[in-house]
């Protein structure tokens, strides 16, 4: 039996390394927004001709921020604004999507708070579903880890390649939370079935447990990584980043729950323990 605690130390290294970059550029540069939180419009064209995008900025900067040009694909681009029928005739619209800038604000406190809400309701969950805070604590902070690694590596993604967070990303969100939390509880429910079989001390039980788990969370979670690249490499820009969000969470989550929430509920026992 692989001895995984051992480096338990090490697996929370791994993920301040993740973090703390993260966190810089968080501080540093924020988060992209995309119209659902800022509102206003994007307008997307298809040019029969070749057009540059240094040519439609020049055309569009007086009338809206220098990134409103956005090439979406080949030689579609996204416009936040109306103003290129009059000089580009044989330009089609592809889409057009207004948000009220009062829809954006409302739409930032309705995530915050459906973050929040559902961080409670799962702790206090898997608390009363294992009879231990520990647990759900334990739950919650990897939950929680893998929130910071979205936001930090979006913060990153969108300094140096313009992604832009909005309404999908929230959706991801909230999807790869409860993935994370779906694969902890799959560890803390054979670790509780081992304490009961076997007994002795939480890391030994923590190691079987995970010993008889990687391989089924592995293999469940690359078969979403393999079908996360498919859509990221051909589902178009409308969902790329929506992708990459999935498949940042569905990595993230995969670590977490095995070398995260379980190397936390052992050192919590072990530090109990000492103080008893």
């Amino acid at each position: 039996m692989i001895n995984w605690m051992r480096y338990r130390l090490i697996y929370f290294l791994i993920s301040a390394v993740v973090i703390l970059p993260g966190l810089f550029s968080l501080y540093k540069w924020g988060l992209k927004t995309g119209i659902d939180f800022t509102g206003g419009t994007i307008i997307e064209y298809k040019f029969k001709n070749e057009v540059s995008g240094d040519e439609l900025k020049d055309l569009v900067k007086e009338y809206a921020e220098p990134n409103a040009v956005r090439l979406s694909q080949g030689n579609i681009y996204e416009l936040r604004f109306s103003a290129v029928k009059a000089k580009y005739l044989d330009s089609e619209e592809l889409r057009t999507e207004t948000v009220g800038a009062t829809i954006g604000v409302e739409l930032i406190k309705k995530t915050f708070y459906a973050i929040i809400i559902s961080a409670s309701a799962i702790l206090l969950w898997v608390a009363y579903q294992f009879k231990s805070i520990k647990y759900g604590t334990s739950a919650v902070i990897a939950m929680l880890h893998d929130s910071l690694v979205l936001l930090g590596t979006f913060s990153l993604l969108g300094h140096f390649m313009g992604a832009e967070i909005d309404f999908l990303f929230v959706t991801a969100m909230l999807t790869i939370l409860s993935f994370s939390v779906h694969d902890t509880i799959v560890v803390y429910d054979r670790t509780r079935e081992t304490q009961k079989k076997y007994g002795g001390d939480m890391e030994t039980i923590a190691n079987k447990a995970l010993t008889e788990t990687m391989v089924r969370s592995l293999n469940n979670s690359m078969t979403i990584v393999f079908m996360l690249i498919a859509l990221i490499l051909l589902g178009g820009e409308t969902i790329k980043w929506f992708a990459v969000a999935l498949l940042v969470g569905t990595i993230s989550g995969t670590y977490s729950s095995p070398f995260v929430a379980v190397p936390i509920l052992v050192t919590w026992d072990k530090l109990i323990r000492r103080k008893n």
